[in-house]
Parts: C-alpha cells; structure tokens; sequence
C-alpha cells in the first residue's frame, strides 16, 4: 500500500471499466490512495487491448479478479466494499443494482461509503441507457461542433474532453467534495458524474460568449473565434522543415513581440483585432514562419513573452529540457509515462508503481479483508476467484 502522498490511508475500491474510471482511479493512486481494482476472471476485451504491463491508467493498484456474477464473487466484493471509503464504478445505470452491488447494498454495509458512478448521459433522462462513447458525449454537448478548421468538418479531439476532461477530472473532484462533506455528517452519497455534464462544464466560458457582439463575441462557425484558430495570432504553423509550431499571443504586449519576431507590417499590430485583417495577417504570419525551420524558431523565440512553443510528438515532449527539468515524465519497468500531477510541497507523491496483473493480489486483498484460508480456497474452487 503507498506510504506517501496527500491521499494516504484513502481506501478505494474501482470496478473494472474503461475509459473515465481507470485515469480516476489512477488519479487518485498516484496521490497515495490505496486503489483496489475487482477485475473480471476473464479478459473482456476493456480498452485498448494493451498488455497489463502497457497499461499506465492502471498503474498503482493493487488487483483481484472476482466473478461479480456469482453469489460467492459479489458477496466478497461486499466485504472489500465494507472496509472502503469510495467506489468507483463506470457500468450502465442499473447494472451494479442488478449485480446486487448497487449504492442501497453498499451504503447498508457503509454508511460512509461515496459511491462514484461514471457515465456518458448520467443516470437519469431519456439517454440514460444508451450506448456511446466520448464523441458522441461532447457532441450532445455542444463542445464538438465548436471543433474544426473553417469551412470543415468537426474534428474529434482525442477524447480527452470526455473521457478524461468531462469524465475523470469531474469524478475525481466530485468524489473529493463528497469526502470533504462527510467530513460533517459522517455520511457517504451516490456522485453522479457524466460526461455530457462535465463537457458542457468544461466549455463554461464559451456559453458566456454566445451572442456577444464585438472583438470577444462567440461566432457559431468554426474557425472563426479567438481560441478554434480563426485568430491567426491564435494558430498552428508550418515550418521550412514541414514540422508545426503554436503562437498564442491573445494580448497586445504579447502580440507586439511575435510581430517583431516575425516582421509582421504595423498595421497588423495596430488592427490585431480587426476581423477584416485577419485572412491578410494569417498569410503574412505563414510566409514569416515557412522560411525557418521548428529548431530555428526554436532558437529564436522558445523563452520569450511571444506565447511560443513547438508542437511536440509525445515522445518529443519527454525529452524536452523543461520537461527534464520539472521530471515530468518517469521510467517504470522501462515504459515512460507522465509523472503525478499534482505536485505537493509536504506530502508529495510517492514512486509510480507499476500496474498489476489482473487478480495479482487477490488472495492478500482478502486476507486483509478478514477472509480465511479456507474461504478463499473455496471461492476458487467456485471460479468466483481467478
């Protein structure tokens, strides 16, 4: 169990699932939580299809692999269930009640228990019980059609907005506050976190810009805007050497320096916001950048206040010196990840733990849990124990 990090001597209990679950759990692993996985007894086909070794959302757990379907299985995922403090779970509403291992079960055995439920639509309304995946989450949310070049069509963002941004964050911060909560009533609730609501969380200030006039006011087509890449001075560049880097110089102080750099006319600095320039500026601005190649720009701007940097490959952005120098990325059995994020001044994160196989620690985890010897024979006997 991890001896350090804010998040010490947090019990959580995470039902197998894809996507959101997984980089919660992970979230909440690397600051010290004691994360225990129920795995499936068979591979399920969750995910990506990586080896448990490739797999960085799981890294930090601790596993064990129980048929939920069975009554041996479900009935021991209860005692694991009872000594916890949160339950992360990423089914389709009404499944883990129909597993008997639903929020009225768990809270009969834990009062205290903040039971985190992921999904797409949430809980309740008429899509509750649809299939979809990310993109389909942001579109519902009005996030994915603001996505896009110009005159093209939306463009999938990884899915890091849903998944991850939408999903996991809001997860990992709605069970927070509901532990911070039951800091006063000694109670455990029912999280209902679903990406459709956190996509549309994320994308906050942009509703505040819908129907705004003037240089700031939000255009319903894409690649019109100051942040979708309608802003030239807002965009992403080809170099001589066919590689890309980002300029971002929104504020005028910024934007005087990148003009400089790039020999950009006066006029363009005097009409940074004027609408009508722009397609003259984002020409101006390519020609500038397609004579040097990343490295030179590189050379030239990376430290200024002209809101430059190059657009990195992943691997690329490892080994960059700020990179290096924070630690950012770490090396676990060989495979490089990103570091825990957060940082903290005096309970910092302890060292990345490798993820384990699935229903490593199966045996120890009941142990723990008060089972005997024997009652763990007999659950493998039983095949509710892998």
């Amino acid at each position: 169990m991890p001896d350090t990090g804010p998040l010490r001597g947090l019990r959580v209990i995470e039902l197998a699932a894809i996507g959101p679950v997984p980089l919660a759990g992970m979230l909440l692993a690397d600051l010290g939580a004691d994360v225990v996985r129920i795995d499936r007894p068979q591979p399920s086909g969750l995910g990506l299809n990586l080896p448990p070794e490739r797999d960085i959302h799981a890294r930090g757990r601790r596993s064990i692999a129980l048929d939920l379907k069975q009554t041996a299985g479900r009935d021991a995922a209860l005692r694991l269930i009872a000594g916890a403090d949160v339950l992360l779970e990423g089914l389709r509403p009404g499944v883990t009640e129909t597993l008997g291992l639903g929020p009225a079960e768990s809270h009969a055995l834990n009062p205290g228990l903040v039971y985190g439920r992921m999904t797409g639509y949430g809980q309740t309304g008429p899509l509750a019980h649809t299939a979809g995946h990310d993109l389909n989450y942001i579109a519902l949310a009005g996030v994915l059609h603001a996505i896009g070049p110009a005159g093209g069509k939306p463009v999938p963002p990884l899915n890091l907005v849903g998944d991850y941004g939408g999903g996991a964050l809001y997860l990992a911060f709605g069970v927070m506050a509901a532990l911070f909560e039951r800091q006063r009533s000694g109670l455990g609730q029912v999280v209902d976190a679903a990406m459709v609501d956190g996509a549309a969380s994320l994308a906050s200030i942009f509703w505040g810009l819908q129907g705004q006039r003037g240089p700031g006011g939000w255009r319903p087509e894409r690649g019109q805007n100051l942040l979708d890449g309608g802003a030239p001075f807002y965009d992403t560049y080809e170099t001589a050497d066919g590689r890309y880097i980002s300029l971002a110089a929104l504020e005028p102080k910024f934007f005087v320096l990148l003009a400089q750099a790039l020999g950009l006319d006066e006029r363009f600095v005097q009409g940074q916001h004027d609408r009508a320039l722009w397609p003259e500026m984002r020409a101006a601005m390519a020609a500038a950048v397609k004579q040097r190649s990343r490295d030179d720009w590189c050379a030239r701007l990376q430290g200024s206040d002209s809101c430059f940097a190059p657009v990195l490959s992943f691997e690329e952005a490892a080994s960059h010196p700020h990179a290096q120098a924070r630690g950012a990325f770490v090396t676990v059995d060989g495979l490089l990840q990103p570091a825990p994020a957060p940082r903290f001044s005096r309970t910092p994160a302890g060292p990345v733990r490798p993820p384990p196989a699935p229903g490593a620690q199966g045996a120890a985890l009941l142990r723990e849990a008060g089972f005997t010897d024997t009652e763990i024979a007999a659950l493998r006997a039983a095949g509710a124990l892998r």
